[in-house]
């Protein structure tokens, strides 16, 4: 499959069309001149079309720390420990920290909607992780000199911007959840209904809606399966792993365990 084969099979519409060209353009010059590359921040949707958009190519996600969701896809030529590439001076991503006055209540939105304003585009910006005080941001490297000097307060707050070694940044812990349930089948409206105490019929409605999707990739089919280890998020309800598959009972039904973000 060649380029424009890939990108036709994968798009949804324009704006994915013109994504999927760059990834690709900035990784295949990459290993064809065989220098690092990489590509600005893909969602976990983006991600997702990678293996098919790149076939017999490896890449590295890389999103500054373990866990990250919003990630850069790196082409890292065999010369170069990965490491070194991805958390040397020259690597593509590095990290900020924004402190604020405890006082005030700052959100992930509000950081966000801060660095939109300022003009920096969202593919420039990886995961912002909020705590009271403190906001560690992960940006492009090409783009942090120009977030330092502009990113100066997020609503009426102040902030006061420094580097970060990508070492030391700081996730909050997630919380999650524990369910244990059985279903009829692995099915995606199943699951959704469990991970978020919906009916069937209201989780059926959710998938065929858009609202859904399994490893970052939109899925609107209810009967879709999903397998142990699947993610699986829906819009305005938050993501659920299907953790495990403990077998079937004696009713016939399988048993499963989901952790919810919460």
């Amino acid at each position: 499959m060649d380029k424009q084969q890939a990108i036709a099979a994968l798009a949804e519409n324009d704006e994915d069309r013109v994504l999927l060209a760059r990834i690709y353009d900035r990784i295949t010059t990459a290993q064809r001149r065989n220098i690092p590359g990489a590509t600005c921040f893909l969602s976990l949707r983006e991600q997702a079309w990678l293996p098919r958009l790149l076939p017999g190519i490896e890449v590295t996600c890389f999103g500054g720390c373990p866990g990250a969701e919003r990630a850069v896809c790196c082409w890292i030529p065999d010369y170069c420990e990965a490491e070194d590439y991805l958390y040397g001076e020259d690597g593509p991503v590095c990290a900020l920290r924004a402190r604020f006055y405890e006082g005030d209540s700052l959100s992930h939105r509000d950081f966000l909607g801060a660095l939109m304003g300022s003009g920096i585009k969202r593919e420039a910006v990886g995961d912002l992780y909020v705590r009271p005080g403190q906001c560690d941001l992960v940006v492009t490297r090409e783009i942090a000199p120009y977030v330092l000097q502009n990113l100066d307060q997020a609503g009426r707050t102040k902030l006061r911007l420094e580097p970060l070694p990508l070492a030391e940044l700081a996730p909050p812990a997630v919380q999650v959840k524990t369910i244990r349930d059985t279903v009829a089948a692995l099915r995606l409206d199943s699951l959704v209904a469990s991970a978020f105490g919906l009916s069937r019929s209201r989780a059926a409605q959710a998938v065929e809606s858009g609202r859904a999707a399994v490893n970052g990739l939109p899925c609107q089919k209810p009967d879709r399966l999903v397998a142990e280890g699947d993610w699986i998020s829906v819009r305005g309800l938050g993501k659920a792993q299907l953790t495990q598959v403990t077998g079937a009972t004696k009713k016939g039904r399988t048993g499963v365990i989901l952790s919810r973000c919460i």
